[in-house]
């Protein structure tokens, strides 16, 4: 499975290790997914999680929060935007992350902003889904192996 996370999921798996996006993000830097992402969207991920009130949600300082993401630029698959796709979106700052999926041949696009994503996606045969559905796939997947 190729997915790309946007950076409301990215953000939620830093606030909750309890929560359904905690999983895919543990799943990438298991090796058990490839997560693909572009230099503007590590960047972003970089930019939002290391906010000052990001960083008092989760209780992490700027470092372990970067720490974290240099772990997930260890395992993501970098992805060149060599075609920009601007502008599908209603939301301009979601471009980037339709257009890494894009270029990445992306699978799915995990967000919780589904609505956001979903006709354009469509358009490119990429699946939009939030994290809860992607966790269920993966318990699914996960048991049937076993």
């Amino acid at each position: 499975m190729r997915l790309v996370l946007d950076t409301n999921v990215v953000v939620a798996a830093l606030r909750s290790d309890q929560g359904a996006s905690r999983r895919p993000l543990l799943a990438a830097l298991d090796r058990r997914i490839v997560v693909l992402a572009s230099v503007p969207l590590m960047l972003e991920y970089e930019a939002v999680a290391t906010r000052a009130e990001q960083l008092a949600i989760t209780g992490l300082t700027a470092e372990e929060t970067n720490a974290v993401l240099d772990a997930l630029a260890a395992v993501i698959e970098p992805i060149s935007l060599r075609f920009l796709w601007r502008p599908h979106l209603r939301e301009p700052s979601d471009e980037m992350v339709l257009e890494t999926a894009v270029n990445g041949r992306a699978d799915l696009l995990v967000t919780f902003n589904v609505r956001h994503f979903q006709d354009e996606a469509r358009t490119f045969g990429i699946q939009v889904a939030q994290p809860g559905e992607v966790w269920r796939a993966m318990r699914g997947a996960d048991d049937e192996k076993k």
